[in-house]
């Protein structure tokens, strides 16, 4: 049954109602026998006038699909129940009605992947949904500046899934199909299959688990973080006279790299990099954490041999063929929950390794007051102000013994 009056179809798809009744004459879509449309006619308005804008009469459209030759059934499949349709209301009008900045609503289109709109054009009912997110972040004292940036990082994050999600559709199962002499008709029948859709809802779960264990590292850091500084100040955090050391080691430009070689070259990368890190860091007496995007944070009992690991390492990648690395080391006391690690040691460390210039490996003091009869010696870079951390940090830059390296030899 329908759902939609042709009015509400038209609004829905984006059309003029005049085009949606050409389109129902040329039967490429169809209403019921009470003159209603379902979501599959919507998005069936939204394909032709897709397809006629690239140079595709309707009428040779309606030809091709009257002779069997090609069908747009497959979009009243359960999978393309998730493709939004267009709402009433447009960005301006949403702003006046929610109070909400125009430039904010109208930053969700660019979140969800869309081209940059125009205030008087219609918000998709989805988009819609993104609203109360940004009521609520704004209710409790989020800038708008933090809540622009948290909506373009969830969207790139996500585009990327999505795009890696439809790489491998391409080359798992459309190439081989069309290989196989498959017809145009039965690689559009893979996307309604019983198998598309359970893997489908499949994803919908993964990714909802996926980020909802993402998302309890960086809060756990963070109560962490708080009980940390509580304990610290009130003198219950004893020093430790050789406290333990984390390293993270971030590889530059490695995303850039992925996208210019290809998934597989860069698979190949990847692994490369992590039978380096594994082997360097055991051989030293570390234990890699776990892998961050592009780098990896490793665990070492002995910050010396940490500074060690860090240059070998940083010399290894180079004769992999991998992009340089860039390397924050800092020694400190470390809170343990599930083979992870958190507190002030972690969260310094890492922002070192932001900080650090490709080739280079920063440490703090406490690293250098730590490493003694090392092969490796320290050269002044000064204090720097990272984000995230209160103050100004000492930092020196690690080389080999033979590797002498004096401050202003540190490019700018």
């Amino acid at each position: 049954m329908g759902e939609y009056s042709r009015a509400e179809a038209a609004t829905r798809a984006g059309v003029a109602p005049s085009y949606l009744g050409r389109l129902i004459e040329l039967a490429i879509v169809k209403t019921d026998a009470a003159d209603q449309l379902t979501k599959g006619d919507v998005l069936r308005a939204q394909m032709a006038q897709t397809l006629e804008t690239g140079g595709v009469p309707l009428q040779s459209l309606a030809a091709f699909l009257k002779d069997g030759r090609a069908s747009l059934a497959f979009l009243d499949a359960p999978t393309y129940e998730h493709f939004p349709l267009l709402s009433d209301e447009t960005f301006d009008r949403l702003s006046v009605r929610t109070g909400l900045p125009v430039d904010l609503v109208m930053l969700i289109r660019e979140a969800t992947g869309g081209a940059v709109p125009n205030p008087e054009d219609q918000v998709r009912e989805d988009e819609l949904a993104v609203v109360p997110l940004i009521e609520a972040a704004l209710a409790i004292g989020f800038r708008p500046v933090s809540i622009a940036r948290r909506l373009r990082v969830l969207g790139d994050s996500l585009r990327r899934v999505a795009e890696t999600e439809a790489d491998a559709y391409q080359s798992d199962l459309v190439e081989p199909m069309l290989t196989a002499g498959a017809s145009d008709a039965e690689l559009l029948a893979t996307s309604t299959s019983a198998e598309t859709l359970r893997l489908d809802r499949a994803m919908d779960d993964a990714v909802i688990t996926i980020w909802h264990a993402q998302q309890m590292r960086p809060w756990t850091a963070a109560m962490i973080g708080i009980i940390e500084k509580s304990l610290t100040e009130a003198g219950l955090l004893t020093p430790l006279r050789r406290p333990p050391a984390i390293c993270f080691l971030d590889i530059t430009g490695y995303t850039r790299l992925t996208h210019e070689r290809g998934d597989e070259a860069a698979a190949d990368l990847a692994q490369e990099l992590r039978r380096l890190v594994h082997r360097v860091a055991t051989k030293r007496g570390g234990t890699p954490v776990k892998w961050l995007g592009d780098g990896v944070m490793i665990y070492f009992k002995d910050p010396g041999a940490a500074v060690l690991a860090a240059l070998e390492m940083v010399d290894g990648v180079v004769s992999a063929g991998l992009p340089p690395a860039h390397v924050g080391i800092h020694a400190g006391p470390l809170l343990s929950q599930e083979g992870d690690y958190y507190g002030h040691t972690v969260n310094l460390a890492s922002r070192i390794a932001d900080y650090a210039r490709p080739g280079e490996v920063l440490v703090t003091q406490e690293v250098v007051d730590a490493s003694s009869d090392i092969d490796a010696s320290f050269s002044e870079v000064g204090a720097a102000e990272l984000k995230g951390v209160a103050g100004v940090v000492q930092l020196r830059s690690a080389h080999w013994v033979r590797q002498q390296v004096t401050p202003a030899q540190r490019s700018p």
